[in-house]
């Protein structure tokens, strides 16, 4: 089978897929883009790249010959670039979240189905390892009817959100937490099979940084309620200004039969499993969760899939891509799974920045 020609846009945040597209057996990387020319330098050098091949001008560089275009740029630019690149006939995978606004996500779900390309956000949570095991669990039916779930996402981030020495901003400082929501909802819809229908939210002010009362960004903590089509409640927590370290990412879901739960402290946790006639009692006949490693690490992974960051996730969800791609089939975080793990955020910060109250989250079918 012939490698499939791909292009990366946005290049800090692409150096890692760069690293993991040229060490993938199915791939070639084929065109760089990025504002910065020493980046792109550095980087075309790095991965023996001619000249023709790296650009500053992203219409030009949709002109190289590829198949995929890999957007990794900041998240404003995300819908025009997918729209451009969808046009130009290629097929996108765009790190998330998909967009800012309600109406650029339709736009991409427009511009998909026009198109007939293929387009997958490059949610990596969903593909940790211990989220895939859990999803075994979940399809054997061990957890029964998931009820509940939560996440927290507390990440501090204030070295990407302003430059202290100078005051500068950049570009996160304008992005409330909860608009990227997709770490911490992207692997609970996977898990739970649904999708949500109404979404609240809250917001604890500017308590840390309160002279950053006009960048949203530096929100102390932001709060999202939601209720799914099956009739479960969710709740996330977001955070890029909290001190908790290390940052952390939790997961925990309440079926009738059992649940399960990542630890604390950090990437790679002990977590508890209980299950409902398969989870033995203590010796005093009383019930008990397992303890379960919880890493996002999968050991039995091929080499090249050790090339990328966050674990071995993104080497799964390339070839989840690629599959699709390659079978003319849709990938399992396609254009409308892909705002279904958007659109929430966008809801949950209208709400809580106005009464709190819920409010309907649109849903884009296909």
């Amino acid at each position: 089978m012939s490698k499939l020609n791909v292009g990366i846009v946005g290049l800090r945040r692409g150096r890692g897929f760069v690293s993991l597209f040229a060490a993938h057996p199915r791939l070639n990387v084929a065109a760089l883009c990025d504002l910065d020319p020493a980046t792109l330098a550095d980087l075309g050098a790095a991965f023996n790249l001619p000249d023709s091949a790296l650009h500053t001008d992203y219409d030009q560089f949709l002109a190289a010959p590829m198949d995929i275009v890999m957007i990794a740029t900041p998240i404003r630019f995300h819908a025009e670039q997918t729209i451009k690149a969808l046009q130009a006939g290629k097929h996108v995978m765009c790190e998330q979240t998909a967009a800012y606004t309600v109406e650029d996500c339709e736009a991409i779900v427009q511009a998909v189905k026009q198109s007939g390309r293929t387009y997958m956000m490059a949610e990596n949570y969903c593909y940790f390892h211990y989220v895939r095991q859990w999803q075994e669990i979940v399809q054997q039916g061990k957890l029964g009817s998931i009820f509940y779930a939560e996440a927290e996402y507390v990440h501090e981030i204030e070295d990407l959100l302003i430059n202290e020495e100078t005051g500068e901003y950049y570009w996160r400082h304008e992005r409330p937490p909860i608009w990227y929501c997709a770490h911490p909802l992207g692997p609970l819809l996977t898990l739970m099979d649904d999708r949500i229908v109404a979404a609240s939210g809250s917001h604890a002010g500017f308590h840390k940084r309160p002279e950053q009362s006009d960048h949203l960004g530096f929100l102390d903590m932001q709060v999202g309620l939601f209720r799914t089509q099956k009739g479960a409640i969710i709740k996330i927590a977001r955070s890029q200004v909290a001190p908790r370290y290390p940052h952390m990412v939790y997961y925990s879901l309440y079926g009738t039969t059992g649940y399960v739960e990542n630890g604390r402290d950090g990437s790679n946790t002990n977590g508890y499993l209980w299950i409902e006639g398969e989870t033995p009692d203590d010796e005093n006949g009383h019930p008990r969760a397992d303890v379960i490693h919880c890493s996002v690490v999968d050991p039995d992974a091929p080499e090249e899939a050790k090339h990328g960051g966050h674990g071995t996730s993104e080497y799964y969800m390339i070839r989840d891509f690629l599959d699709a791609i390659e079978n003319g089939t849709r990938p399992p975080i396609d254009v409308t799974r892909s705002m279904d793990f958007t659109i929430p955020g966008i809801i949950a910060h209208e709400s809580a920045m106005s009464d709190g109250n819920w409010r309907d989250v649109p849903l884009f079918d296909w």
